[in-house]
């Protein structure tokens, strides 16, 4: 059983790294020392706009590795969306992960389904998402530690977003990705800005370019993995 004392141990232990990515790395590492038994853990950033999820980073048997090619309309995943909407962590696992699981084939291949909201407030920043092959031992209140934890981070999350600074991007190229990330048009970030949409997509591909990106998607998870946005 996970106690919000293991949480707040935990925490401690992510507050300590002044890197922001480092600290993200470090959460997945604490998240599956908690839970021996899954497979790997997922990391995702959560948009209410669009309900888009975008991947961010990837703990398995493999290492660490980015999946900021990963995009998913979290409606298509009930499980998901119901944690994301209810700020609560939930599990499945068994006839109840299969009945609940709709049709998606990533979740196909195993028994048991773990979904941590990660949360500031009422607001659902993104997620947590890991599975095993076999039946996990999570009772309610190794649930209730959970949430918990999700808040924490929730909290360090934004305390660094909060205060980044970034030479990467210009001003007005940062504003363009982090109304991208609001899930803003071109339209609107035209009309908003008082510049034309061509300005909008010359400020939207120069800092793809800068961020190393292929897209728009790739962009906002990493300024969301180097904490400049949340």
């Amino acid at each position: 059983m996970i106690s919000q004392l293991d949480v707040r141990q935990k925490i401690k232990e992510i507050e300590a790294i002044d890197s922001h990515e480092e600290q993200l790395y470090k959460l997945v590492h604490i998240y599956l020392e908690m839970l021996p038994g899954l497979d790997f853990c997922n990391f995702f950033r959560y948009s209410y706009l669009g309900f888009q999820a975008e991947g961010i980073i990837r703990l398995s048997s493999k290492g660490l590795e980015s999946i900021r090619d990963v995009r998913d309309d979290v409606r298509s995943f009930p499980i998901i969306h119901s944690s994301l909407l209810s700020r609560e962590a939930k599990y499945y696992y068994g006839v109840d992960l299969h009945l609940k699981q709709s049709s998606s084939k990533f979740l196909s291949h195993f028994n048991a389904l773990l979904v941590t909201p990660i949360c500031y407030g009422s607001v659902a920043l993104g997620y947590l998402i890991s599975t095993s092959l076999d039946d996990l031992k999570i009772d309610d209140k190794s649930l209730s530690s959970l949430t918990f934890f999700g808040q924490l981070v929730g909290k360090i999350i934004m305390s660094n977003s909060n205060v980044k600074e970034t030479s990467l991007l210009s001003n007005r190229e940062l504003e363009v990705m982090r109304r991208i990330s609001w899930g803003e048009s071109t339209k609107e970030m035209s009309d908003s800005m008082n510049i034309s949409e061509f300005t909008v997509k010359q400020y939207v591909k120069s800092g793809i370019k800068k961020l190393g990106a292929q897209n728009r998607t790739q962009a906002i998870a990493e300024l969301f993995r180097l904490g400049i946005i949340s």
